[in-house]
């Protein structure tokens, strides 16, 4: 089972699941029924959030491996009808860990930017326009220009006396 499922995809009455999440909240709950509980949602790289649940007796299994804002792989766990009145998530359902349940790290530097690692780089990245209309979560890089590009656009460029350039790291006036 290499690939991953989208959020959209689950269902229940299946645990092979393998899913690439981001944690946005995470907190511990306890109640008298149900005992220490870890509760989670969790949304994939298409933005649909789906609400998470460890239950006490896999709390301490689970709870080094898991902090809000990290991105994790879920792999084999149960999907099952979110109900009751208060709800975290839109999506029909929610998912459960079980003893067999694994978390793991997703990898850090896919093999494509494997290359880049310890070098330096000039770069800029185009982003599509509706990322910023729409107040988009993720955003679709459309080009990266490297060195030699950047190099010749800034020699052919004419600034205008007055002008201000602006860079990361300093802004100046074009004299």
């Amino acid at each position: 089972m290499a690939s991953f499922s989208s959020v959209t995809d689950l269902k229940p009455f299946k645990t092979m699941w393998k899913i690439r999440v981001r944690i946005i909240r995470l907190w511990k709950q306890y109640s008298a029924a149900g005992g220490l509980t870890i509760e989670m949602v969790v949304v994939d790289c298409n933005g649909v959030k789906i609400h998470a649940s460890v239950k006490k007796d896999l709390v301490n299994q689970f709870d080094p491996q898991l902090s809000e804002g990290s991105s994790k792989i879920f792999i084999n766990f149960s999907v099952g009808q979110s109900c009751g009145s208060y709800r975290t998530t839109n999506h029909q359902y929610k998912i459960s860990f079980l003893e067999t349940t694994r978390v793991e790290e997703p990898a850090a530097i896919t093999l494509a930017l494997k290359n880049l690692v310890g070098k330096t780089y000039l770069f800029k990245v185009g982003i599509e326009r509706e990322n910023f209309l729409y107040n988009h979560d993720t955003y679709k890089v459309t080009k990266i220009i490297t060195n030699d590009e950047i190099i010749s656009e800034f020699d052919t460029k004419v600034y205008p006396k007055g002008s201000l350039i602006l860079s990361a790291e300093s802004s100046e006036e074009v004299e």
